[in-house]
């Protein structure tokens, strides 16, 4: 499947487009996390990829993965045994954002300690009595 060109009727930066909601669902706190948990680690069952994303409640896993199959981006497959085995997968479509995102987690990786002492930084100079 050929990427998608950029259409001019699709701007993030537009209050009422379609494409900003499709930005904010995906820049949640679990989405992206799960996409790339599924990305490094492949398929994987419900149990897996909450111990896989530390913090997730079975709750928000729930949502999030129903979210993420509903915009075409994760696969829910029921495999018929006895009990019946859920295993989750990326689709072309959350292969494509994963690969993106990656850089992103590896950057935030690296820099992190720098942005902590930013912050820290900041709050010791901008804010020193008020705690900001």
């Amino acid at each position: 499947m050929a990427p998608e060109q950029q259409h001019p009727e699709h701007d993030v930066f537009a209050a009422f487009c379609p494409s900003r909601n499709v930005f904010a669902e995906l820049a949640d706190k679990w989405s992206l996390l799960l996409l790339l948990s599924l990305h490094k680690l492949g398929e994987q069952r419900f149990s897996e990829l909450q111990r896989s994303v530390v913090g997730v409640s079975r709750k928000m896993l729930t949502q999030t993965l129903r979210e993420l199959e509903r915009n075409g981006l994760v696969r829910r497959t029921v495999q018929p045994e006895t009990p019946p085995r859920v295993i989750y997968g990326l689709l072309p479509l959350g292969h494509s954002l994963a690969e993106r995102v990656a850089p992103v987690a590896e950057w935030v990786e690296d820099h992190s300690g720098s942005v902590l002492e930013a912050r820290a930084e900041f709050d010791r100079t901008r804010c020193p009595s008020s705690g900001c």
